[in-house]
């Protein structure tokens, strides 16, 4: 599978906002490894700030805790590139940032970083949705093959993909 293009991310995100425009709903971010790929697409945009609220950029752990709450002892126990911490930090950033609708993402993009189990191209992602009842949360684990650019790009694309889901 070939990379996704630019500007097959763009129509992407213009599907997205078409989505949270006709349900009234503001989007939030949480990313890590893709560095605020998502929320410069969201804003890439004209009239983005009628659905995108913002988002944070937390790469580091230190930052996952004090920016979306993230727990340190989740940290510890289930590593930065975990289905825990993709949900800590979705609904860090409903909580926080105060948007309706949150994407996480966490990964390893390399070209180091992998471990047994977690080897580069390994992404977790969650999507949280406030309701009534309380967040509906969402989490997936991709793997991704290819250099750094290629598992940064397929992130994004899948992070917008799953906001239409």
């Amino acid at each position: 599978m070939s990379a996704v293009l630019e500007p097959e991310l763009e129509a992407l995100a213009a599907r997205v906002a078409q989505r949270l425009l006709g349900s009234g709903r503001q989007l939030v971010t949480a990313e890590s490894c893709t560095g605020g790929w998502i929320a410069k697409l969201c804003t890439d945009l004209p009239g983005s700030s009628r659905w995108f609220r913002g988002g944070a950029v937390a790469y580091s752990n230190e930052l996952k805790v004090a920016m979306l709450g993230v727990r340190p002892e989740t940290l510890a126990a289930a590593g930065a590139v975990s289905e825990a911490v993709v949900r800590e930090m979705a609904l860090g950033a409903l909580e926080r940032l105060g948007g309706d609708v949150a994407v996480a993402v966490s990964g390893i993009a390399g070209p180091d970083g992998g471990a047994p189990g977690r080897p580069v191209g390994t992404v977790w992602l969650a999507w949280a949705v406030r309701d009534t009842e309380g967040p509906r949360l969402h989490a997936v684990e991709a793997r991704f093959g290819g250099d750094r650019d290629r598992v940064r790009r397929m992130t994004v694309q899948r992070a917008l993909a799953g906001l239409l889901e």
